[in-house]
């Protein structure tokens, strides 16, 4: 008996010695988690610091030129005083126009994709042409607005030839995000609704739909943001050089504030440098604005759902 304590003994000492030889490795372990950790916070900061400069940056230089007159009255002395009150309603008609024509049709479309279509090959040349036109430069798209709408159609430069033509630019973002976010729905959701009676379209409308709304709201924000802040697309299609009035109609022409800082800062001479400060500030107010409020709306749905 005696010996049989001692060779438990012997073991537990053995057992010690061995957990202290590894406590080391395990003291080192631990300290690699945080130094990797760390090092990925560290680039997480250095990616934004790029943005936080930038916005910095606008935001000193075009604060002075912020004032009531400068957002209100129209544009004197050749663009180089007044305001810029035409460019602003200018930009949020175009937007608003590429939200009515690029939405229904990029969500129905990604609907159809997950929800109806076969996997053959007519939904393969899909999603081919989806990811051909994601990688399409924007100035394409203003030569084929140009082409198709402005001079085939007949439509003129006009505020239906801007939105149609920045509503296609903005489909492979929007078609693409709601297909990946409808894909994430568990395919149980889908079968329960299906086994208390409702149809596919109720079950898509009711039920999928809405449980996917966030991810959905996330490719519009992205890509109604990328449309209010190009030049290229309406540069042919509906942007004016110089109209101090407000559109009367789909059918006019309107001043946008990416074409009028284009114009400004290259064709405008003596242009004062304040003016230009704050035109950018605007500008990019706009695209975070409606960034802001799409988190708002997609987060608020969130904690809904």
């Amino acid at each position: 008996m005696k010996e049989l304590v001692e060779r438990v003994e012997m073991k537990i000492e053995e057992k010690k010695e061995t957990v202290k030889e590894k406590k080391p490795f395990s003291i080192l372990k631990g300290n690699g988690e945080k130094i990797i950790e760390g090092l990925i916070k560290t680039i997480g900061l250095l990616a934004i610091l790029p943005v936080v400069f930038i916005l910095s940056y606008i935001l000193i230089k075009g604060l002075p030129a912020i004032s009531w007159e400068f957002l209100t009255k129209m544009p004197e002395d050749g663009m180089r005083a007044g305001g810029i009150f035409p460019t602003i309603v200018g930009t949020l008609i175009l937007t608003m126009g590429t939200i009515f024509v690029a939405v229904p049709f990029g969500v129905l479309t990604g609907v159809y994709l997950v929800e109806y279509s076969k996997d053959n090959m007519f939904r393969r040349i899909i999603n081919l042409t989806i990811v051909n036109l994601a990688g399409i430069p924007s100035i394409v798209y203003g030569l084929f607005g140009l082409a198709l709408f402005v001079i085939f159609l007949g439509l003129g430069s006009s505020i239906v030839s801007g939105s149609l033509t920045l509503g296609i630019m903005c489909l492979p973002v929007i078609i693409t995000a709601t297909r990946e976010a409808l894909l994430a729905i568990p395919k149980d959701l889908r079968q329960a609704s299906l086994a208390l009676g409702a149809t596919r379209w109720e079950t898509t409308w009711r039920v999928v739909l809405p449980a996917a709304l966030p991810g959905i709201l996330t490719g519009i924000i992205l890509s109604i943001s990328r449309a209010a802040g190009e030049t290229a697309p309406i540069l042919f299609t509906v942007a004016a050089f110089y109209l101090p009035f407000l559109p009367e109609g789909i059918w006019d022409q309107v001043m946008a504030l990416p074409y009028h800082l284009y114009v400004i800062a290259t064709q405008v001479p003596n242009m004062p440098v304040e003016y230009m400060n704050g035109t950018v500030l605007v500008l990019v107010s706009i695209t975070v604005g409606f960034n802001l409020v799409g988190a708002f709306i997609r987060n608020k749905f969130s904690k809904s759902r």
